[in-house]
């Protein structure tokens, strides 16, 4: 059943629920160990704020693939970034369980209790404490640089608000300015020190990076195994290669002229008013086992808090736990 099919069921007819949650379950067990419950310690605060542009966002399935996928193509672009990741994660042997370890940490920091995600990040900091060497032009790196920190933030904070402004739905300039904003602890956290605070300080941070981008046949290698790996469930996955084209199309033109990538692997824009449709959709589905669900729950909000049309009526009460 593909995206489309799946919106036409969302009667929401309870055998497809239970099975979506099942999915969501299984994404949150990277290591087959137990799942992660977002619920407890009760009452303690996450990073961000309840009423944060973060919450919002992140509990959107569809955008954060795309986001996700989005943001790895600009990492990739930075020479020592993509070195790293290709020579010391198992993103090559494993992509699945990497994929699967990558988005529960980000479930964590944005989400999470924030001992647990305090915890979590310094276990981070250590691991890649690690991870150091050459790229093959010579020239050294460690994955805690603070350069290389600031830009695997900016291009991930990038990624995640373009997808959820782009294909599920569009945010005021005030709001995206201010999800910016709310990065800097979490950044600070991992080690980035001068990650962008705006959509002006983004749009100038790119800029300045560009003479250091290069094209590497190793974006194409990833693009491809993000089309066949089994990442989203068995029931999505058929619209897997869909997202990864959405997720293409979302790349800055100046970066896809950079890296190569032609207009034939971007969305048509039939296809993007698909993907538009599967992420409305995947904004109003609510699932028990869903982190931002088991958070609000957390901190006494109703489940539904993320899920309502407007959450203006309820900041008030967020900001008072």
């Amino acid at each position: 059943m593909d995206l489309i099919s799946a919106a036409k069921s969302f009667s929401l007819r309870r055998p497809l629920l239970n099975r979506l949650d099942k999915a969501s379950r299984a994404l949150l067990l990277p290591d087959g160990g137990p799942a992660v419950d977002f619920r407890h310690p009760a009452g303690e605060p996450a990073l961000s704020t309840p009423d944060s542009v973060s919450w919002r966002i992140f509990k959107n399935p569809v955008s954060l693939f795309i986001g996700g996928v989005a943001a790895v193509i600009l990492e990739l672009a930075e020479p020592r970034v993509r070195t790293g990741v290709w020579e010391h994660s198992g993103f090559r042997v494993d992509p699945v369980r990497r994929l699967r370890r990558t988005g529960l940490a980000a479930m964590i920091t944005v989400y999470g209790a924030r001992s647990t995600a305090e915890a979590m990040i310094a276990g981070i900091r250590r691991m890649h404490d690690r991870v150091q060497g050459e790229t093959p032009a010579g020239e050294a790196y460690r994955a805690n640089d603070v350069e290389l920190l600031n830009w695997v933030h900016a291009t991930a904070a990038f990624g995640f608000l373009q997808a959820y402004h782009t294909y599920v739905r569009p945010l005021t300039a005030s709001d995206r300015d201010r999800y910016y904003g709310e990065g800097g602890l979490v950044a600070g956290l991992y080690g980035a020190t001068a990650v962008p605070a705006s959509e002006a300080e983004i749009a100038a941070f790119f800029e300045a990076a560009h003479p250091r981008l290069e094209r590497s046949p190793i974006v194409l290698q990833f693009l491809d195994i993000m089309r066949n790996a089994p990442v989203m469930p068995a029931l999505l996955r058929s619209s897997q290669p869909l997202l990864v084209r959405a997720a293409v199309s979302l790349t800055p033109g100046w970066a896809r002229q950079i890296l190569g990538l032609g207009d034939n692997i971007c969305l048509r824009p039939w296809q993007g008013l698909l993907v538009k449709q599967a992420g409305s959709l995947a904004d109003r589905i609510i699932l028990e086992s869903s982190p931002a669900v088991q958070a609000c729950e957390r901190l006494g909000l109703p489940g539904n808090y993320l899920y309502k049309k407007s959450t203006g009526s309820f900041r008030r009460v967020a900001r008072e736990l």
